[in-house]
């Protein structure tokens, strides 16, 4: 991708993300994930219907009249965006890949998190850690962001959820909000979940396409692994074959599900033929 293509790919996402973020979801995201807590702000005069344990007697007496102490959301809050850049990731049947709906939701999340001011960072994963962009604040910031999702390139096309989340506990050492975006057909990573899951405010959000459900019957078909390239022949009249992989995809969907919620992580499921927006949306109004 040359630099003016992937500078036009960038801002046709910004556009059609921060709109998203600053109408729809930067109050709802604001609602959603609270500050660390109250801070001081100042104080003044009494009003009928303060509470009166907020009163600042020193203020009081200084005065000889009632002041009440005004607190406020110690707002500043990181988000850590986990994105799945393996090889599953680019397959699609519809109108798009899984990730540029990875990249779509990504963006909007940052926008999002740009609306409050708080930080953003990036952590790109296959079966291991590709890219790391440290948290911070900012619209060229935000923009780089995009552009490295958009266009980099991974080593390797398997995949490794426990390793990226290994490596979320040694960069990240206070509370996060955390965002895993992946398909999740992967295993093996409920040890380190439930460790981040206690630290961090954890939403896992699966990206899938319809055909990966389920093998239709056509023929004798070759098929390439996505993550390892492998060539192989398979009977897809076989009720047998076509059973066998139904029963291992949703086995994968059954522990990602259960396996973020018994870690006490939020979840929710996103098909590249949906509206992510109404997905994002409920979720952030259901947690709100």
């Amino acid at each position: 991708m040359d630099t003016k293509e992937l500078l036009k790919k960038v801002r046709k996402i910004e556009i059609k993300t921060r709109r998203l973020s600053d109408h729809v979801f930067g109050g709802e995201y604001h609602s959603t994930f609270k500050g660390r807590g109250m801070t001081f702000s100042e104080v003044r005069q009494y009003q009928f219907g303060d509470d009166v344990r907020s009163i600042d007697w020193n203020v009081t007496a200084r005065y000889n009249e009632p002041y009440v102490k005004v607190f406020e959301e110690e707002r500043e809050l990181t988000m850590m965006l986990m994105v799945d850049v393996s090889g599953s990731e680019f397959f699609g049947t519809k109108n798009q890949f899984k990730n540029e709906i990875l990249t779509e939701i990504s963006a909007t999340l940052a926008f999002s998190a740009l609306q409050n001011n708080d930080k953003v960072g990036v952590i790109l994963f296959s079966d291991q850690v590709e890219l790391f962009i440290p948290p911070k604040k900012g619209k060229t910031h935000v923009l780089r962001i995009i552009r490295e999702l958009l266009e980099f390139k991974p080593v390797s096309n398997k995949t490794n959820i426990a390793e990226a989340l290994k490596y979320l506990t040694n960069v990240m050492k206070k509370k996060a909000i955390v965002f895993v975006l992946s398909d999740f057909i992967a295993s093996d990573y409920e040890r380190t979940l439930k460790i981040i899951g206690n630290k961090h405010d954890v939403t896992g959000i699966r990206v899938y396409d319809e055909r990966e459900e389920y093998i239709p019957n056509l023929g004798m078909v070759q098929m390439m692994d996505a993550e390892t390239g492998k060539l192989q022949l398979i009977n897809t009249q076989s009720k047998k074959v076509r059973n066998s992989y139904t029963e291992f995809y949703r086995e994968r969907v059954t522990y990602f599900k259960e396996t973020f919620t018994k870690s006490g992580c939020g979840v929710f499921d996103c098909r590249v033929d949906e509206s992510y927006v109404r997905k994002l949306l409920g979720y952030f109004k259901r947690r709100g």
